[in-house]
């Protein structure tokens, strides 16, 4: 049976797809049957929820408040559920998970897949976003938990756990620089660079190091694509320089080395589990926040030596 009145649900699609088009083709229903619903809950609550513009609809201040309205009676209905579930003693439920690009290759993968062993009534949803993006995400209510690069802690935001992953030199397997406990930052100009280029974190790093150490390089090649400057370092073009959480999968498979960068004002990229403090978790977000407590309090201090790889118990847990 469904909870919210039909006005609601193609009021909420219209808000979202922003056009009645477009929300009768995402609910595979008649645009006349949302138009004259949508007409009749604006006649009912006596203000219009919609501008109706040539290039589209535009919410009013008044569309604005209640969709924000919806939002929240959406959050607390799935709280409810939760509580529900918990009440009934049953793990099960949804839990939406937002991360960052960086994490979407194989470090989230990873733990999820073991969530799922863990809690088989459980199924999850994986939002990417732009780091910066997640913690105002969570915020409004668009995750349940989050995990973010540098997260700061406010009224709202707590961080849970932290877990740090070192910058390092990434070489093809057997490169010379492989043989060394730790890579200095002088290495990158007496080899071929491949440089991370902005707007990717990596290269504001590499900027200060390079204004620390005053060590002039000249990059062969950059790129501001994660992906493209593994391959090149695959194909031989030179070494670069990434956070050890970008290479994780290809140092393990042996696909590519990594050797820690010493520094001893180098600050590590800081991974963050955060929650939203105001909310009530239901029990299978609390299961699910449980077992990633569990992936960040082991993991601290992850590293490989030597170019070496970790077997992939310690690439989640540390061991």
């Amino acid at each position: 049976m469904p909870v919210f009145s039909r006005f609601l649900t193609y009021f909420s699609a219209v808000a979202r797809h922003g056009s009645i088009r477009r929300a009768a083709e995402a609910l595979g229903i008649s645009a006349s049957s949302i138009d004259r619903q949508i007409l009749l809950g604006e006649e009912r609550l006596g203000v219009a929820l919609f501008e109706r513009l040539p290039t589209g609809l535009r919410m009013t201040a008044a569309g604005e408040l209640l969709l924000a309205q919806s939002t929240q009676w959406h959050r607390d209905l799935e709280a409810y559920r939760g509580r529900l579930d918990d009440l009934k003693g049953m793990k099960r439920g949804h839990v939406t998970l937002l991360i960052p690009e960086a994490l979407a290759r194989g470090f989230v993968p990873r733990i999820l897949a073991e969530i799922r062993r863990s809690h088989p009534g459980i199924t999850l949803s994986v939002k990417v976003l732009g780091n910066h993006e997640i913690g105002p995400a969570l915020i409004e209510g668009r995750g349940d938990l989050a995990l973010m690069f540098d997260a700061v802690a406010s009224s709202r935001l707590t961080l849970r756990g932290r877990m740090d992953f070192p910058l390092g030199i990434v070489t093809v397997p057997g490169h010379p620089l492989t043989r060394k406990a730790h890579a200095r930052f002088s290495d990158c100009a007496t080899w071929p660079l491949i440089m991370p280029a902005f707007p990717l974190a990596l290269a504001e790093k590499l900027d200060w190091l390079a204004a620390e150490t005053r060590v002039r390089i000249t990059p062969v090649c950059e790129s501001d694509d994660i992906e493209t400057l593994k391959s090149l370092v695959r194909h031989g073009v030179g070494i670069s320089v990434m956070s050890y959480v970008d290479v994780i999968e290809e140092v393990e498979s042996g696909a590519l080395a990594f050797i820690g960068l010493a520094h001893t004002k180098l600050r590590p990229f800081s991974l963050s589990f955060c929650v939203d403090q105001a909310r009530s978790l239901p029990l299978a977000v609390r299961l699910v926040a449980a077992a990633l407590d569990k992936v960040i309090s082991e993991g601290k201090g992850l590293a490989p030596t030597r170019g070496q790889h970790p077997s992939p118990r310690q690439a989640i847990s540390g061991a």
